[in-house]
């Protein structure tokens, strides 16, 4: 049985999750076998061939495309699902998303973390959508200004350092990983007097932490901007102007969301944000390390369209 969408294409990465997608590929498939939804499966083989299969559906007349893993998996899809300028490479793409992964804070947003057997029954066969704002970055790599897309969250400082330290530890030891390297982080943390600009208004503030968010949740579970909405057209950017005890003391409170409001956390809402310290930052998005400072951050106007 086709689905009003069409045939369900699920772009799945075998290692995220220490394995995990492979491991949920056959309950996954037996599932939608049982609902009769035509569906074909497309597993990546390396770093950016996610992007490379979403293309490669679409052009062959695919709409309806499923993000089997985690953030990582998320963010390579979408990157390949829209064009140099932010727009669908094809009009009628439907996106979803099958956390399978370690980090799934994209899902968390939306209650796609759920298990696989409660999102085939609610979500992949049903048609509800709603839009979905997409983030575009712009930093340094080698010398030159690198780009790519977002959905989640982007972070410019301690944040980013944390991906990096996680992403070294061990995939068996699972969420856990983020908090030990958040800490570990903090100790090299370097907070800098920076001008952060946006849309109306310019803040000369030190900073150790820069987060522009579309999605409420990262570092594997962490809510540090509970007041985003991934379709108002805005970023929920947040400043940590503390320095590094501040990181140390709000990180437990990081995952019950209740950091805020504090005096230290500066907070806007903005289409933009753009940031270029004196000393070079690491910058991240959907949990991946992209490169450094000067860094910009941009919402796109895209008709991107998420499965709930």
């Amino acid at each position: 049985m086709s689905h009003p969408f069409g045939t369900l294409h699920l772009i799945a990465n075998p290692k995220s999750g220490s394995g995990a997608v492979r491991k949920t590929m056959p309950e996954l498939r037996r599932l939608l076998d049982e609902h009769e939804l035509d569906h074909e499966v497309h597993m990546t083989t390396g770093p950016g061939h996610a992007s490379e299969l979403a293309r490669t559906v679409v052009e062959a007349g695919g709409r309806y495309i499923a993000a089997v893993g985690g953030d990582g998996t998320v963010h390579e899809v979408v990157n390949g699902l829209l064009d140099a300028d932010g727009q669908p490479i094809a009009e009628g793409i439907v996106l979803a998303v099958i956390r399978a992964g370690s980090g799934g804070d994209f899902a968390r947003t939306f209650g796609l973390d759920r298990p696989v057997e409660r999102l085939v029954r609610r979500h992949l066969t049903g048609t509800a959508t709603m839009p979905l704002d997409v983030g575009h970055v712009t930093y340094e790599k080698d010398g030159r200004e690198q780009s790519c897309f977002f959905v989640n969250i982007a972070e410019v400082g301690w944040g980013a350092d944390v991906v990096r330290r996680a992403a070294r530890l061990p995939r068996f030891v699972g969420r856990v990983r983020y908090l030990i390297s958040a800490l570990a982080a903090v100790r090299a943390a370097n907070p800098q007097k920076v001008a952060l600009v946006l849309d109306k208004t310019t803040a000369n503030i030190g900073m150790v932490e820069l987060v522009v968010a579309n999605g409420q949740f990262f570092g594997g579970g962490m809510k540090v901007a509970p007041r985003a909405l991934p379709d108002d057209g805005l970023f929920n950017v947040l400043a940590f102007t503390g320095g590094k005890a501040q990181v140390f003391t709000l990180t437990p409170k990081l995952y019950q969301g209740e950091h805020l409001p504090n005096p230290r956390i500066a907070e806007w809402q903005s289409a933009t944000a753009s940031v270029a310290p004196d000393e070079p930052m690491l910058v991240e998005a959907d949990g991946e390390v992209l490169g450094t400072t000067p860094a910009s951050f941009t919402v796109v106007d895209t008709p991107l369209v998420l499965k709930i």
